[in-house]
């Protein structure tokens, strides 16, 4: 597997598997401890986000679980199915 830097990815689209646009990922979260990346924080959601009515953190900003990720590239590619 590819190792990816944190900042080479910031800021990218993030689209679902069925091509909808997203948002932009705009940090992670991980556990201090163990390093272990928990979830992508999502700025400028679409209205189809929004919809998803997923988790949110203490800022208002949406989560997306990291096992939902399918492929990092020019874009992060999320699986809806993993979200519901």
């Amino acid at each position: 597997m590819e190792k990816v830097i944190a900042k080479q990815i910031i800021g990218k689209t993030v689209v679902s598997s069925t091509g909808k646009h997203l948002g932009l990922l705009e940090n992670m979260e991980f556990v201090t401890e163990s390093g272990e990346l928990l979830n992508l924080v999502v700025s400028k959601p679409t209205e189809q986000l929004l919809k998803m009515n997923l988790k949110k953190n203490d800022a208002g900003d949406i989560l997306i679980p990291l096992s939902s990720v399918k492929s990092i590239g020019d874009f992060l590619v999320i699986d809806e199915n993993e979200l519901v």
